[in-house]
């Protein structure tokens, strides 16, 4: 080897040395920032005509397993989604009641029974009828807060299907932007590394709402799919859309029209859990609204209409005109069923008997439709309301089991089945956040490693000073043999 093919090794040497220093620094100083992926410098041989003439860098490349990075997103999405559903179920489940809630759908209903029970022992007592509406008071007013507070969650879902949409909407439009400029760099060799780390923060973003597959290209750009087949990112961004609804009430859904769906590029998506736009939070959300508090509502309202029909049998009450409302009222008015939906939130006690609407307490002895107050000890319609509540009965509507039960029980199986969906839902978020957490870890110790970032940059420290030794010899030799 002639001493300038020597001397020009050892300079590319040096050259390269320096690049890879800047580039283990680099890792260093991002080893803890979020989205950035470790880098390495890639090396080649440096040809000078048809001989090798020492090293070359031909660029930076980011170290990071697509497989690996594909699993973590969809986890993410997946322990996100399930995570989203156990807390608006435990939401809805504090709305109605546990068995030891005593402000509970069951506590509230052996209120009712113990103060008939009191009343019947002395129905001339006004204490005793007026605890008995008190009662009945408390019983519907909390039907209508848990039916407020579901509403409010499918409220509150539609938000957040608003918000997330945007900020789809907002990310794909820049990871199209970054796509372009990625672009631009690579076709004329500048380095896009920092780029496609601002990329991939968005693509986590976007895959924590709707799970993505990533297909990257020859050119530094890539494609973004959902693993339901959307395609978010092909070129161009696609537009999402969807209108947010201001208050939503039980009869609200979205195969009425009142709710809006999503679309995607116009194209409306399949409405069970976003369609192609599910999987992820955003799916989630969009079942919450359609499917887990309409399901939540429903048993409610079955356990609603079951107390009304016991209460407004025609045989309890002879003084009450045919057709008029029962003990119960949807709203002051005869229940209709085929308007059940949301009348738990409807439920009143009859005016008649109410003094807080003007009514007379001696009605709940004596019948709704009495003129005047019958004997003091008259106990048969007292009696017969509580007989009401405890007979078997079997519930019209809702998707309990069939059989026949008493009101209690019925309201003791609404708050089981909700109480059995919210432990499911907690234990498949458990499952799901541990899994996310297993491929998160996996994929940080695939990250930037600081010993070996430090071992490497020792390496690099005797390249250097390896390259650096041959110019020096070079120059020595070079020294002599001009002083010949």
């Amino acid at each position: 080897m002639s001493l300038s093919s020597a001397l020009s090794s050892a300079l590319s040497g040096l050259t390269v040395s320096s690049r890879r220093a800047e580039v283990i620094s680099t890792n260093v100083a991002n080893a803890a920032t979020p989205g950035y992926v470790r880098r390495e410098a890639v090396l080649g041989v440096r040809i000078v005509g048809d001989q090798g003439q020492g090293v070359t860098s031909q660029g930076v490349s980011r170290d990071q397993d697509q497989y690996l990075l594909n699993d973590r997103r969809r986890a993410t999405a997946d322990a996100g989604a399930r995570g989203l559903k156990a807390d608006a179920l435990q939401r809805i489940e504090k709305a109605i009641g546990t068995p030891e809630d005593d402000y509970g759908i069951t506590a509230r209903l052996a209120d009712v029974e113990k103060a008939l029970i009191a009343a019947t022992g002395d129905p001339a007592s006004e204490s005793r009828l007026a605890a008995v509406a008190d009662a009945l008071r408390g019983l519907t007013g909390h039907l209508a807060r848990a039916t407020s507070a579901i509403q409010t969650a499918r409220g509150d879902a539609d938000a957040r299907i608003a918000e997330q949409v945007g900020m789809l909407n907002r990310n794909l439009a820049k990871v199209q932007d970054l796509n372009g400029q990625i672009m631009t760099y690579t076709n004329s060799g500048r380095e896009a590394a920092s780029l496609m780390d601002q990329r991939q923060v968005l693509v986590d973003e976007i895959s924590a709402v709707v799970p993505v597959r990533q297909q990257p290209r020859e050119d530094g750009t890539i494609a973004l799919y959902t693993t339901r087949g959307a395609a978010l990112v092909e070129g161009v961004a696609a537009v999402i859309g969807f209108a947010r609804t201001g208050v939503i009430t039980a009869d609200m859904t979205l195969g009425s029209g009142a709710l809006s769906g999503l679309t995607v590029n116009g194209r409306p998506m399949e409405p069970a859990e976003g369609g192609a736009l599910g999987g992820g939070t955003l799916g989630a959300l969009v079942a919450l609204r359609d499917r887990d508090a309409p399901l939540a509502q429903m048993r409610l309202d079955a356990v609603a209409r079951d107390l009304v029909e016991r209460l407004s049998d025609p045989a309890l009450d002879p003084s009450r005109a045919a057709g008029a409302a029962g003990l119960l009222t949807d709203a002051g008015q005869a229940f209709e069923p085929a308007n059940e939906a949301g009348l738990a939130g409807r439920l009143r006690l009859n005016a008649a008997a109410d003094p807080q609407a003007g009514g007379a307490l001696w009605r709940l002895r004596d019948g709704l439709g009495a003129a005047q107050p019958g004997p003091a000890g008259n106990t048969a319609l007292l009696g017969d309301w509580r007989k009401a509540l405890v007979v078997g009965r079997a519930p019209q509507s809702g998707d309990f089991m069939p059989g026949a039960r008493s009101a209690a029980a019925l309201a003791g199986d609404l708050v089981t089945r909700i109480a059995t969906d919210r432990v499911a839902a907690d234990t498949e978020a458990s499952h799901a956040t541990a899994f996310a957490s297993a491929l998160e870890k996996i994929e940080a110790e695939a990250g930037v490693d600081t010993d070996r970032e430090l071992q490497d940059l020792m390496q690099v420290e005797q390249a250097y000073a390896a390259n650096a030794r041959v110019v020096k010899m070079v120059d020595e030799m070079l020294r002599q043999l001009l002083g010949l």
